[in-house]
């Protein structure tokens, strides 16, 4: 299957689809139900994908990999991924989901506390996302000084998203800051309601200014 360019939203709220394309049945089964159940859901994986502006071939870190739904979701573009926890059970459902969507051969799992694993990365990070909150501000130093593009944080609460705020600012990076309410249909009398899920904030850096 051809992998598109950066191009705007990249489609990737049709993650399903593409998982389809390149799994067996069973596999898509595993990885679909796996997407879906993830604390980060499918809707704001694609708007942290898109603002990661990850293209073919990339270099990916993903910081607090957790069931290693944004992992997976980066792996569309991405050809080496580095996925970072130091939770026990979530590096050995990480590594076992990775293995269901086939892609155990792009990623590597590095079993720690972020802010000592990312000086040991490779010089050349092409974009990273954070999803775990864990010691933020060392994380997103180390990252400021390895990445070469954007940096990607997720926070479910307005205090933490303010913490990130501050110090993507205060490291020169920042670029922008999204709210995103996501709502789920359900049948309700034989109609249809909506359910709303927890707000995220989506928190949007550009370490490429530091090395232009």
């Amino acid at each position: 299957m051809k992998l598109p360019g950066y191009s705007g939203f990249y489609h990737v709220l049709d993650l399903g689809e593409w998982f389809k394309a390149v799994t067996t049945a069973e596999k898509y089964e595993q990885v679909f139900t796996m997407l879906s159940a993830s604390p980060t859901k499918p809707e704001i994986i694609a708007i942290a994908i898109a603002k990661l502006k990850l293209r073919p071939g990339d270099t990916f870190c993903d910081v607090g990999c957790g069931t290693g739904a944004v992992s997976i979701a980066a792996s569309r573009f991405a050809d080496t991924i580095y996925a970072i926890d130091i939770r026990d059970e979530a590096i050995r459902v990480a590594e076992q989901n990775f293995a269901a969507a086939g892609i155990l051969d792009k990623v590597t799992l590095v079993h720690g506390e972020a802010s000592e694993a990312i000086a040991d990365l490779p010089a050349r990070i092409d974009c990273a996302f954070i999803g775990g909150t864990r010691n933020v501000e060392s994380v997103l130093a180390g990252l400021c000084a390895k990445v070469r593009g954007r940096v990607v944080a997720n926070a479910a609460r307005i205090e933490t998203a303010a913490r990130i705020i501050g110090c993507i600012k205060s490291l020169g990076i920042f670029e922008e800051v999204i709210h995103v309410q996501v709502s789920k249909g359900y049948e309700l009398a034989g109609e249809t309601a909506f359910k709303p899920a927890n707000p995220v904030y989506i928190v949007v850096g550009d370490a490429g200014k530091l090395k232009s």
